[in-house]
């Protein structure tokens, strides 16, 4: 842990790179140009000589009055990952390697990172060093997984299975998305539609009643009503929805105890909390693989699955285990203690400590729940539907039924 912290220190007092646009001539005599990060002019042109290239003119690359920077997405360095671990098994040498792969991006922020990485090794220092001057791209886990296959001589191989993990945790996250996205969509845009209906149909259909002369059905009544308060007050409302959205998420970002409450409750919600409840379970148990496997201790694993597990009442209970196993107890008598943990994962991970195979057995684990997941957000799907198609069909048909009943009454009366 000191190792680490010392890390990080001169990770903190590191320049910050710029990017430096360049012309020069090289080996051959032909001009070439481009672009290269790097701490100053100086350092940009020692680089450029040993690349064989003599620059002309050397100057830092102005920044965009309304530059708009792509982000960089967690698929984004699984993929980045993946496609180091492949080239650096066919024998690339990892400096190449990063040159190849940051010539084959479109994100511009990506490709920048993969140049500031690519200039820092190129600079003696260790990946893993690297890695962690970026934090918000590569977490601690992320970066001990590399370090430690970089110590073990074996970065290739470490570098695999960092993506595989990376590769299922995002794989895991698109699942959960995809069932928590398509419902919500299908009822904003029934909202919308039914606000439209309101603010803008009705009104026609008003118009026209009033020349009817008669008393309207109560609930042709009430759809007038709703519509007369709706014209008065949407902006008011629209206004609500927006000061309400920005509100929670702020909240959820600033307070630590409100996020918690979420966790809590995504846990007991029917049908959705039984999907996040497997998704956890499969986290922890890919997380707590992936390091095991790498070769850090139980107990230094188990204070990176914490964070990874993604729900409150996980990381606590992680926490828990940690301590049971600090103390000596096996790991499968900690997670029963918990009350958290499934059976079937308890006795998984009891064989795997009996065996001496427990990456092997939390592996297995991690891709049953996977699997379940990916079963459980079909079949979600496929329930939600006819659901979805009914709420609709209430909904406008509702609106439009009341519009006709005057319409009608008033035919049946003649």
């Amino acid at each position: 842990m000191a190792v680490q912290a010392k890390k990080r220190a001169r990770a903190e007092k590191a320049p910050s790179l710029s990017t430096f646009t360049w012309e020069g001539q090289d080996r051959r005599g032909n001009k070439t140009k481009g672009e290269t990060p790097g701490a100053s002019i100086a350092l940009v042109k020692a680089e450029l000589r040993k690349q064989g290239i003599t620059p002309k003119k050397v100057k830092k690359k102005p920044k965009a009055l309304f530059e708009t920077k792509q982000k960089i997405k967690p698929l984004d360095i699984a993929i980045f990952t993946r496609q180091l671990a492949t080239m650096m098994k066919a024998g690339v040498p990892l400096v190449q390697a990063f040159g190849i792969v940051a010539e084959g991006l479109d994100n511009k922020s990506m490709k920048e990172l993969i140049l500031k990485v690519k200039v820092e090794v190129e600079g003696g220092n260790s990946l893993e060093s690297a890695l962690r001057k970026n934090p918000a791209q590569f977490d601690d886990l992320f970066c001990s997984l590399v370090g430690s296959g970089e110590q073990s001589g074996a970065l290739e191989t470490m570098l695999d299975r960092v993506a595989t993990y990376k590769e299922k945790t995002e794989a895991l996250k698109a699942k959960i998305k995809k069932a928590l996205k398509y419902p919500i969509a299908v009822i904003i845009v029934a909202l919308v539609v039914t606000a439209i209906l309101l603010i803008k149909v009705v009104p026609t259909f008003q118009d026209l009643f009033e020349g009817f002369g008669a008393e309207l059905p109560a609930f042709t009544q009430m759809v007038v009503d709703l519509s007369e308060w709706m014209q008065e007050y949407w902006v008011i409302i629209l206004g609500v929805i927006i000061v309400f959205g920005y509100g929670f998420s702020e909240l959820k970002k600033r307070s630590q105890a409100f996020s918690d409450s979420l966790d809590r409750l995504a846990l007991k919600m029917p049908v959705v909390g039984d999907i996040i409840f497997k998704a956890t379970i499969a986290r922890y148990a890919r997380t707590l693989a992936t390091t095991f496997a790498a070769g850090v201790p139980l107990v230094e694993a188990l204070e990176s699955v914490a964070g990874a597990t993604g729900n409150v009442v996980y990381r606590n209970a992680v926490h828990r285990i940690k301590e049971d196993v600090s103390a000596g107890q096996q790991l499968n008598f900690s997670m029963r203690a918990t009350g958290v943990f499934p059976s079937m994962a308890i006795q998984m991970v009891a064989i795997g400590e009996e065996s001496g195979a427990l990456d092997e057995m939390l592996a297995k684990v991690a891709t049953y729940y996977e699997d379940e997941v990916d079963n459980a957000v079909d079949g979600l799907t496929s329930l939600m539907e006819p659901i979805i198609m009914s709420v609709l069909g209430v909904l406008v048909g509702g609106l439009i039924f009341a519009m006709y009943m005057p319409i009608f009454q008033l035919g049946s009366a003649m």
